[in-house]
């Protein structure tokens, strides 16, 4: 839950400068504003694991070039190095794990945790997907209404496409999430060490997935709208 909330600081940290820097004099030229609202815009998507505005319809299977492409921009994206410290933070206010303490030591063991957590999820779903065929990008639904949009987004969190684009239970993902939240477990202190405790971190990483499925079939909405406020101000003497 804290993680979740974690992401949606960030996209709140990483959206409102591209609103509000529509409403601002600026000497920077409006393509100097797109460029870097769209590199912003890309580093988000990438981030949340997602296949930019492209809608369901517009599915195409990933080479394998194009798979190396995306794993290791999400490597070395700032945003999950944000998100660590963030969560970093959180844990360190909770004093979670006790044994772990408080002060510089503490925060950057803590920090530590997390960055190989997500490396360890990161890398194994890659492999996975690789040899299986998924692809775990999130695309737009491109449904009507509210519940339809939401079903699909849930459901989303555990499913997969493969290269004739059907959606299958996905493998690749749940192995990610699995071997994070359970080789984790070595490094853990005592407290945190054993295999209910791996179930529980798995757990909660799959339903939150499931439940930010949301906030990514809606975010290209915002998206759309930002550019729409750009445009109409960029046309306005």
């Amino acid at each position: 839950m804290m993680n979740r909330l974690c992401d949606l600081i960030i996209l709140a940290f990483m959206l409102v400068p591209f609103m509000t820097a529509q409403s601002q004099d600026s000497d920077a030229t409006e393509q100097q504003k797109s460029s870097i609202a769209s590199r912003g815009m890309s580093q988000v998507f990438n981030y949340l694991n997602m296949a930019g505005t492209e809608k369901a319809s517009e599915f195409h299977p990933l080479t394998q070039q194009e798979r190396n492409q995306i794993y290791v921009k999400t490597l070395v994206n700032p945003l999950g190095y944000l998100k660590a410290g963030f969560s970093a933070g959180i844990d360190q206010w909770n004093d979670k794990p006790s044994e772990w303490e408080q002060g510089a030591t503490g925060y950057g063991r803590r920090y530590a945790n997390i960055l190989g957590q997500y490396s360890i999820q990161r890398t194994v779903t890659f492999i996975l997907s690789s040899g299986l065929y998924e692809d775990n990008r999130y695309f737009n639904s491109g449904k009507n209404g509210l519940w339809p949009r939401a079903r699909y987004a849930v459901a989303s969190g555990i499913l997969a496409r493969h290269d004739n684009g059907s959606r299958h239970l996905s493998v690749s993902q749940l192995g990610g999430v699995a071997a994070g939240a359970f080789l984790s477990r070595f490094w853990q202190p005592q407290s945190q060490r054993s295999v209910g405790d791996g179930a529980v971190s798995f757990g909660i990483s799959m339903a939150s997935n499931m439940g930010f499925g949301i906030v990514k079939e809606f975010l290209p909405d915002i998206g759309r709208a930002i550019k729409r406020k750009r445009n109409i101000h960029s046309t306005q003497p």
